[in-house]
C-alpha cells in the first residue's frame, strides 16, 4: 500500500494518503451530511455540509494518531517504522519488520485501540456537557454534533479493531496470547490467520444477508471489509511462512552469479536493444576500467527521455556504487530484504573484498521460494 499523496512527517513518520482515501471520505462526508440534514432541518445547507466535511477529516486525523499508537510502541522496541498510510479501510502504519517477541506483539496491537479509546471519551465528555444526548438527537450546536459524533466514531474505531480477526488488532493480541503460550511466532500466525479467515468469511456472508435484505451500500462494504481481511489474513500467513523458510539461509546460498556486466561507456538504446529486450533482466552491473562501478535498472533507464538514449551513456544514468547499499556473502537473506524493504529497492549487488560475488533479487528469491514450494523441502 504506497502513498501517492504525501502530507508531512509526525515524529519522522511520512504520512501519505492512497487514491482509495479519496473515495471513502467522500462517502463519509455525503452520510453525515445526510445525517445532520434530517437531525438539525433548521440548519443552513453550508453549515451541514461545512460540519459533515470537517467531521469527516478530524476522523481520519483520529485514525492518524490510531496508527501512531502502534508506531509509536513499535519505535520505542527498536522496530522503525517510515510511513503511515491512509486508504479506504483506515490506516495502516509500515513497520520494516514483525514483532521480536509476544510481549512487544501484544502492547503494539493494544496501543491503537487505546488512542482510539482515549479520543471517544474525550470527545463524548465535552459533547455531553455541551448538551449532546445522541447521534440522532438535535445538536445544539454544529460544534457539539461535530465533537460527539467524533467520540461515537472512535469507540467504533477502537471495538471494531478488537475483534480477533488477523491482521486487526485484536488478531494481533491473539496472536501474541498464542505465542506466548506456545513460544512459537510461526504457530501462533498460522492460529491467528485461521481464527482472521473465520471472521472474515463471517463478515462476507452477514455483508451478503444485508444486502440481499435491503441494507444496500452497508452491506456490500461489510462484505468488502471481508474480502479484505481475507486476503490480508493469507498474505500475513504467507510471510511468515517466507519468513521460516528463509531462515538460516544466507544470501550465497540464493545469489546470482551470472551478471551481466555492461561497459560504462555503452549507451543507453544499446543496452535496451541487444541486453534488457532479448534476455528480460532486470538490473545490470556497469564497470568501468575493469572495476565495479554502479548499477542500472529499467526504472533508472525510464527516467531518462527516449529520444536521447542513443546520446546518454550507461554511466551517466547508472546509480553509482557509492550510493548503492550492498550486502556480504555471508548476511542472512532475511537480513538483505529488511534492507530492500528499507530501502524501497529489488536488487542489491554482493560484495566481498571489494569484489562483485553476484547480485540478489526479489524476483529471483520468488523463483526459488516457489521451487522449494513445489518441492516440498
Amino acid at each position: 500500500m504506497q502513498a501517492q499523496v504525501k502530507l508531512g512527517r509526525v515524529f519522522g513518520i511520512r504520512i501519505g494518503l492512497h487514491y482509495s482515501w479519496i473515495i471513502i471520505a467522500i462517502l463519509i462526508a455525503f452520510s453525515l451530511s445526510d445525517l445532520f440534514h434530517r437531525t438539525n432541518r433548521e440548519w443552513p445547507l453550508a453549515v451541514v455540509w461545512g460540519t459533515a466535511i470537517l467531521t469527516a477529516v478530524l476522523f481520519f486525523v483520529c485514525i492518524v494518531l490510531h496508527e501512531l499508537g502502534h508506531s509509536l510502541v513499535a519505535q520505542s522496541r527498536g522496530i522503525r517504522v517510515p510511513s503511515i498510510v491512509l486508504f479506504a479501510l483506515g490506516g495502516i502504519s509500515q513497520m520494516e519488520r514483525e514483532s521480536p517477541d509476544a510481549k512487544t506483539e501484544f502492547w503494539m496491537a493494544l496501543a491503537g485501540p487505546a488512542v482510539s479509546f482515549v479520543i471517544g471519551f474525550l470527545c463524548l465528555g465535552v459533547a455531553h456537557s455541551l448538551g449532546w444526548v445522541g447521534i440522532m438527537a438535535p445538536a445544539p450546536s454544529p460544534l457539539v454534533a461535530l465533537v460527539g459524533w467524533l467520540g461515537y466514531i472512535n469507540f467504533i474505531l477502537g471495538g471494531f479493531n478488537l475483534v480477533p480477526a488477523y491482521p486487526l488488532d485484536g488478531g494481533r493480541v491473539l496472536r501474541a496470547a498464542a505465542w506466548w503460550v506456545t513460544h512459537s511466532m510461526e504457530r501462533a500466525t498460522r492460529i491467528a490467520s485461521t481464527v482472521g479467515q473465520v471472521f472474515a468469511f463471517l463478515f462476507i456472508l452477514a455483508g451478503l444477508w444485508q444486502f440481499f435484505h435491503g441494507q444496500g451500500f452497508g452491506g456490500l462494504w461489510i462484505a468488502f471489509i471481508g474480502w479484505f481481511l481475507l486476503d490480508a489474513a493469507r498474505s500475513s500467513r504467507m510471510q511468515v511462512e517466507i519468513m521460516h523458510a528463509l531462515r538460516g539461509v544466507k544470501v550465497r546460498d540464493v545469489m546470482e552469479r551470472n551478471c551481466t556486466i555492461v561497459d560504462a561507456t555503452t549507451n543507453l538504446q544499446s543496452l535496451v536493444d541487444e541486453h534488457l529486450l532479448r534476455s528480460g533482466q532486470r538490473c545490470f552491473i556497469v564497470q568501468k576500467d575493469g572495476h565495479l562501478a554502479g548499477l542500472i535498472t529499467p526504472t533508472d533507464i525510464s527516467r531518462v527521455e527516449r529520444r536521447m538514449w542513443p546520446l546518454t551513456t550507461v554511466e551517466q544514468a547508472m546509480r553509482p556504487l557509492a550510493e548503492l547499499r550492498v550486502v556480504a556473502p555471508e548476511a542472512p537473506v532475511m537480513q538483505a530484504l529488511e534492507t530492500m524493504a528499507r530501502e524501497n529497492i529489488n536488487q542489491l549487488p554482493v560484495v566481498s573484498n571489494g569484489h562483485l560475488e553476484g547480485t540478489l533479487s526479489r524476483a529471483h528469491l520468488l523463483e526459488i521460494l516457489r521451487t522449494r514450494s513445489e518441492l516440498k523441502v
